[in-house]
């Protein structure tokens, strides 16, 4: 497929909803990657009926090209380092450390206001499906897939509306699936192949959160 817009985020959760069910087996919790993986995630749990969560992970950009991830840090203490990107942007372990540091605080933001409305949802024995709006080099997926395994989860499934047919071939070879709506050539950027990509807000993300709690609550009372 050369072309493939979205609307927005949330349609792609839609659509993107469609074919998880199809691949999803067992009790999933779904797991969205702040901000902007949360309204897709959001999308994807309705449709498959399952709990949504997130999975905060920070990319790790090259101090002097911050858009080329040189790796990574999650939740639990994952980090995640590309030594090639590292070794040709001549970055001192001085220069990553500093980065790591200033991403670390971010990360444990995010935890902290996400975590003011949603608890953690355990992985233990259970699928994870992790999902963003779209993935570039793969890295910041690379660090969640281990975050889910380390917290339990015995199937780590990758969900994503658009990636590189490249990234999708790495990332099948460290999660047991990863289902792709679209895989351009060129790729580009994510924003490129939305209608809106606005950015979204931690106010928002905090909405979607509410409201699949409210969800998944009436569906247990019933």
């Amino acid at each position: 497929m050369n072309r493939h817009v979205f609307h927005d985020r949330t349609s792609a959760g839609e659509l993107l909803g469609v074919e998880v069910a199809k691949a999803m087996v067992g009790s999933p919790v779904v797991l969205g990657l702040p901000r902007g993986g949360v309204p897709v995630a959001a999308g994807v749990a309705e449709a498959i009926d399952a709990p949504l969560d997130v999975i905060v992970v920070r990319k790790l950009g090259v101090p002097r090209q911050p858009e080329l991830a040189m790796g990574a840090i999650g939740e639990n203490g994952v980090v995640i380092v590309n030594r090639d990107v590292v070794r040709v942007s001549d970055t001192s372990d001085q220069e990553f450390a500093a980065v790591e540091a200033r991403e670390r605080a971010e990360l444990d933001r995010r935890i902290g206001y996400v975590r003011s409305v949603r608890p953690h949802e355990s992985l233990v024995d259970r699928p994870a499906v992790i999902v963003d709006d779209g993935i570039a080099t793969g890295a910041t997926i690379r660090a969640a897939i281990q975050v889910a395994r380390a917290y339990g989860a015995s199937d780590v499934t990758v969900a994503t509306p658009v990636a590189p047919q490249g990234v999708v071939e790495m990332l099948s070879s460290e999660a047991d699936r990863v289902v792709c709506l679209a895989q351009p050539d060129p790729f580009g950027s994510v924003g490129r192949w939305y209608r809106n990509f606005e950015a979204t807000t931690d106010a928002e993300v905090l909405q979607f959160m509410s409201a699949a709690a409210v969800r998944t609550t009436d569906g247990d009372a019933t």
